[in-house]
């Protein structure tokens, strides 16, 4: 019969005190977050199972409810983004965290008529993709006034008073992609970009990093155009060839949504593969042929299931133990080549299909 791991051998595990186990296990102040990161992987080793769950369901406290509102496509992204989600929600079962799960079908699609709907059932918080800040912002004010926390993740809602929001910052994902176009190119070349929708504030802030960092790095460079492809396959490979058409010495092409397989299309179709450098966002099985023969120079990597895992954290250890959630919590972007695409989660682990079943929570696709 195997004995139950308790604090005392998380303590002797991961090397620390028990003070300091229970300070991560609680999600109180006093350690750094790596140190609460190394006790929680020292936990799960083990397989311990806290006694904080009873603790929290002690009192008849009321059950804890949190909805997410997160797009389903494009799926390259938004499974790994679901798959953290439901990895995070799991932890927070035994401590009567309930989730409600509202995927939208894409990004901004029905968005302020499931976000009606969400208040009017009064969780206790929310994790939502705003797709139109404009239009969510004051959904979300309302939310908050009402004592309903929202933490957004991947894309913001900066004019609204959300609680936090857990993303790769925008403006330093396109800086990151403006600087390594100038470093490809030479001095004094013609780039663009393509986009989903600059109405949305990821997709804005990505295209003015970009811009900003790629004339302070390229000498004499310009940039010829911003191409807002709405997400579209069809719409990305047709503009995309237009643009090539247009400006024959095009000299790179950065993507900063995960929309980039027809753009890779575009310049097979075009023979331009390698001629034009391309920059893209994000990284997934598809990927990798269009790595390997240098039509994707490289691209900026986003995390999406560390943010899926940190905007669930975050908003379950707030209304579970009282924990302030962050206003920002922005996360290091990395780079995707072709010589390093073996190491991510994409592709050593079997492909995402993010179709849970009713053990995930209360699900509903609008």
């Amino acid at each position: 019969m195997s004995v139950r791991a308790g604090i005392h051998e998380v303590a002797a595990a991961a090397g620390v005190s028990i003070g300091t186990v229970d300070r991560a296990l609680h999600g109180r102040r006093g350690i750094s977050e790596a140190t609460r990161r190394h006790v929680m992987r020292a936990a799960e080793k083990l397989g311990y199972r806290p006694n904080l769950a009873a603790r929290a369901l002690s009192g008849k406290k009321k059950r804890i409810r949190i909805a997410v509102c997160i797009p389903r496509e494009i799926h390259y992204f938004y499974d790994q983004l679901w798959a953290g989600v439901y990895a995070e929600a799991e932890r927070w079962t035994d401590f009567g965290v309930g989730f409600e799960h509202h995927p939208l079908k894409e990004l901004g699609a029905r968005e302020q008529v499931v976000l009606e709907k969400i208040l009017q059932s009064a969780p206790d918080g929310i994790v939502l993709t705003p797709g139109h800040p404009e239009l969510a912002s004051e959904l979300i004010t309302r939310a908050e006034s009402q004592g309903i926390r929202v933490v957004c993740v991947s894309t913001d809602a900066p004019a609204s008073r959300r609680a936090g929001i857990v993303c790769v910052d925008p403006l330093l994902n396109g800086a990151l992609a403006g600087e390594l176009m100038a470093k490809f190119v030479q001095p004094g070349s013609s780039v663009a970009a393509v986009t989903g929708m600059l109405s949305t504030e990821d997709h804005a802030r990505k295209t003015e990093g970009f811009t900003r960092s790629f004339f302070q790095h390229c000498p004499k460079g310009s940039m010829v155009g911003v191409v807002e492809a709405h997400e579209n396959k069809q719409e990305s490979f047709q503009r995309t060839k237009e643009l090539l058409a247009r400006f024959d010495s095009l000299a790179g092409i950065y993507v900063n949504t995960v929309n980039c397989l027809p753009v890779c299309d575009a310049l097979v179709a075009c023979k331009m593969t390698g001629k034009v450098k391309l920059i893209t966002t994000d990284f997934f099985r598809e990927m990798v042929p269009y790595l390997k023969n240098g039509t994707i120079a490289a691209s900026i990597y986003q995390h999406p299931y560390q943010q899926g895992r940190l905007a669930v954290g975050v908003l379950a250890q707030h209304l579970v133990h009282g924990t302030p959630i962050p206003p920002r919590r922005h996360i290091n972007p990395g780079l995707v080549f072709s010589s390093n695409l073996h190491l991510f989660r994409e592709v050593q682990e079997p492909a995402v299909s993010v179709s849970p079943d009713a053990s995930a929570g209360e699900q509903e696709e609008y």
